[in-house]
This record gives C-alpha cells, sequence and structure tokens, in this order.
C-alpha cells in the first residue's frame, strides 16, 4: 500500500513482458502499463496462451527474440470486483478467460466461499 487506498503491484511474466499496476481502491480506478519485449510486438503467437502451460517456448523465445525496443502499452480500467482470496490460491488465474466469466464471478458462479473454481469446465 502505498497510502490508503492506492496500492501498487509490478511483475515479470514468463515471456519477459514486464507489468505495473497502479489501483486506487477508493476510487475503483485502475491504471497498467505494460512493457512487451519486441519478441512479443513481433510474435504475439508466442504468448496468446496459458502460458504456464508452455513455459519451455517461453524461455526458448527469450534467447530466440529481440527484447529491444520494448513496446509500452498504458491502460485505465474501472474496477468492478475485488475480494480477498487469500495467499497463494491457484484458482484465481488459472485459466484462458472465456465469454461471461467476469459476469460468473460477479454473480458467485465462478468461485466457491473459499475462492476456489466451482466449474473447471468451459
Amino acid at each position: 500500500m502505498l497510502t490508503e487506498g492506492i496500492y501498487k503491484i509490478s511483475w515479470t511474466e514468463p515471456t519477459g513482458t514486464d507489468v505495473a499496476l497502479g489501483f486506487l481502491t477508493n476510487e475503483d480506478k485502475l491504471h497498467g502499463t505494460i512493457f512487451f519485449p519486441k519478441r512479443v510486438e513481433e510474435h504475439p503467437e508466442i504468448t496468446v496462451t496459458f502460458q504456464n502451460e508452455h513455459i519451455d517456448l517461453m524461455e526458448e523465445s527469450r534467447v530466440k527474440y529481440e527484447t529491444y525496443p520494448k513496446l509500452l502499452v498504458p491502460e485505465f480500467a474501472k474496477i468492478t470486483y475485488a475480494a480477498d482470496a487469500g495467499l497463494d490460491n491457484e484458482d484465481v488465474i488459472s485459466e484462458t478467460p472465456y465469454a461471461g466469466m467476469p459476469d460468473d464471478i460477479r454473480a458467485d458462479r465462478y468461485f466457491d466461499a473459499d475462492y476456489h473454481r466451482l466449474n473447471t469446465k468451459h
């Protein structure tokens, strides 16, 4: 927490993409910047997948293709759902999004009370 209601998180994905997010929870706003390596801009097919199942491809691509110059993509969003799913809950971000997923989450059709997926077949 940077200050009351303002949080910042950053990480590097297996593709080498860097992500920085700022959450303004008191205003239901999010600002994010994605720093795509050159290889992701030139070969997006590498990353359009559930990356955890293709770590070998991600590591191979980091060696095979260029990193710089990076493509910066700033984005803004409205926060429409927030909850505490606990630490290290692998069910929270564990599958490719599908049509209607946000509505299922907001209507309590996706997670149980402990934030474990109810239906794993979409």
